[in-house]
């Protein structure tokens, strides 16, 4: 009775799959139907296919990276096979001393004209939009029509009632195929709508390149910081030094006076050169490792955060040092954004991989944009082999798991 049981819920289960993957991977076809239809009705004017026939075209091309996601998802959901999408991400577009902004392919007047265009370029010129579309063509009629056999033979069960043989071999070939249907999904999308050995080496390519922007840009800011902080004080202290030296003689008091600040502009210089180095590279980081130093971040964040870690944990100081301020940009996306007073941070290892949960009780809602840090925190990971995996429901909470494959020493 239980094996009954567990195959008529397995029939049931099954059929609602198969139903949701004829629906999706007929969307395209349904939309050319639909333009065919409307091309006979307007039969008696040749050029009335031309417009109906172009509007197809661009609905497909809206819908071929929809309905790519949406077979990515359902794969996930239902097998846990990840197939990443693979898609190329929009870098910020910077503004020139002209005042114009560039986008990666041209100047624009504004910031949002800039993102704009750089949008549609790279969706455009994305091989993985073209591997999407291609896959839309692909899924009816492979994964589409085996998931169908289940609803069609419950519709030729139903409509051949009065013929009593053929609703029962519909509802047989229904029962059996059922749960085993939908599962055709999977290979399929696996083989179609998985990146390409030329595509992973373009990702690999704009990784590297955006980590040497990165390290450039950050070779600038230490460059901004020491120009105009510390050295101008340095600069200002050497000349205050200079002075009282000449005032030694004929005003010593106000040579006192003039040491008095040179200490003062000494010390601040030492805190701004220490607050430039922790920056850079954290000292508990560089001394004591990533869990001591998360444990000290955890400390100085205005949020209520625990951490949980494995304390004879330590990594290759590049990897600490890219887990490190990844979690320094989640903590601040949870104050800054996601409003959170709670979080915590959980540091493990999982075989050979470094597997990081952190997670805040905001409202929710984040996730990777062009630009933004989550999608910088996910490139930098990748130079790594690493990945990035946030789940943020309307309302909360957010959990951001980061993996790195490493070696602990």
């Amino acid at each position: 009775m239980g094996h009954v049981v567990s195959w008529a819920r397995s029939a049931c289960v099954g059929f609602v799959r198969s139903c949701v993957v004829v629906i999706v991977s007929m969307l395209v076809p349904a939309v050319w139907a639909a333009a065919l239809a409307l091309g006979i009705w307007w039969a008696g004017n040749p050029w009335s296919w031309v417009p109906v026939f172009v509007l197809a075209g661009i609905a497909t091309l809206a819908l071929s990276r929809p309905v790519g996601r949406a077979f990515r998802f359902l794969v996930a959901r239902w097998t846990a096979t990840v197939i990443p999408a693979g898609y190329r991400q929009a870098e910020p577009v910077a503004r020139m001393s002209t005042g114009y902004w560039w986008n990666g392919f041209s100047y624009s007047r504004t910031s949002r004209e800039a993102r704009q265009e750089q949008q549609w370029r790279i969706r455009w010129s994305d091989p993985a939009t073209w591997r999407d579309l291609r896959f839309t063509a692909i899924a009816p009629v492979t994964a589409g029509l085996i998931a169908a056999i289940p609803p069609a033979a419950v519709a030729a069960a139903v409509l051949g009632f009065s013929r009593p043989a053929l609703g029962v071999l519909g509802s047989v070939v229904a029962i059996a195929s059922a749960p085993y249907a939908w599962r055709s999904m999977e290979p399929v999308a696996a083989r179609f709508l998985r990146a390409s050995p030329a595509m992973v080496v373009a990702e690999l390519t704009a990784q590297r390149a955006d980590t040497t922007v990165t390290q450039a840009a950050e070779i600038r800011r230490i460059e901004r910081d020491l120009h105009d902080g510390a050295q101008a004080r340095l600069v200002a202290l050497g000349l205050s030094l200079a002075t009282a030296e000449k005032l030694m003689e004929t005003d010593p008091d106000q040579a006192k006076a003039l040491l008095r600040d040179a200490r003062v502009g000494a010390t601040t210089s030492l805190t701004e050169l220490r607050e430039l180095v922790r920056g850079i590279s954290p000292p508990v980081l560089t001394e004591r490792g990533l869990v001591d130093a998360v444990r000290a971040l955890a400390l100085d964040s205005p949020l209520e955060t625990t951490v949980s870690a494995d304390l004879e944990l330590r990594l290759d100081p590049p990897i600490e040092s890219a887990v490190y301020f990844g979690i320094a940009e989640l903590l601040t996306n949870a104050v800054k954004h996601a409003h959170a007073s709670r979080a915590r941070i959980s540091i493990a290892r999982d075989g050979t991989d470094l597997v990081v949960d952190v997670e805040d009780n905001g409202r929710g809602g984040a996730g990777p944009r062009a630009g933004g840090g989550l999608a910088g925190l996910g490139r930098r990971l990748a130079v790594f082999d690493g990945t990035c995996e946030i789940t943020s429901p309307a309302g909360g909470p957010t959990r951001v798991r980061m993996v790195v494959p490493c070696e602990s020493w």
